[in-house]
């Protein structure tokens, strides 16, 4: 049963970008759409901070992603790709965007969540011990059950896939419509290395 949304509520967004870069990409040979995305999850509600955590490799195509999520009101955070001797490689963001988010957590009615990653389960489950509203946007093929379970409200971006996406029929820059609340299981997604961020 989806939450009701009121107006007045103070909202806090974090967005795992290489989590929603990978679903776009793995499931649709896409880009996401953060504009649609940002807004569906919003919902009309006041934004008090939306923060995007990102993985740099000196791409030349970063500044002008970074360009995009500032020009939607999206603050980024970045962490250089690590790579290890032997060739192996580190990269994620989810202790850092777990701190920002109990930070923020108890100054905020909502925080929404954009991941499918089930490492972020007890951070939702802590956050709503502590009386914050918690909800998560992502694309529910690839998204963790239990994070499904978790949650509060849970929006699959899989329902119109299109909205979501950059150069799909029915998306746009900034474009946002109302959902189709939906309850399926998924599977765990197994985490892959982050490519360079793509621009919107």
């Amino acid at each position: 049963m989806a939450i009701i949304k009121q107006k007045e509520q103070r909202v806090a967004m974090f967005i795992d970008a290489q989590n929603l870069y990978h679903s776009a990409r793995n499931l649709y040979g896409a880009k996401v759409n953060f504009g649609a995305v940002l807004k569906e999850a919003i919902a009309g509600r006041h934004l008090v901070r939306a923060i995007a955590y990102v993985i740099t490799t000196e791409g030349e195509e970063e500044k002008s992603f970074f360009d995009a999520l500032n020009s939607l009101g999206i603050e980024t955070k970045t962490k250089d790709l690590q790579i290890f001797f032997g060739g192996a490689k580190k990269a994620d963001w989810d202790v850092g965007l777990a701190v920002d988010a109990i930070r923020l957590g108890s100054k905020v009615d909502a925080v929404v969540l954009a991941s499918g990653d089930g490492d972020f389960v007890p951070l939702v489950e802590y956050l709503k011990f502590m009386g914050t509203q918690v909800e998560v946007i992502t694309f529910g093929r690839s998204a963790s059950g239990k994070l499904r379970e978790a949650a509060d409200d849970f929006i699959d971006m899989c329902e119109d896939q299109h909205k979501y996406l950059l150069g799909s029929r029915g998306g746009s820059a900034r474009g946002g419509a109302t959902r189709r609340p939906v309850r399926k299981q998924t599977q765990n997604r197994r985490k892959v290395a982050p490519p360079k961020p793509e621009q919107e």
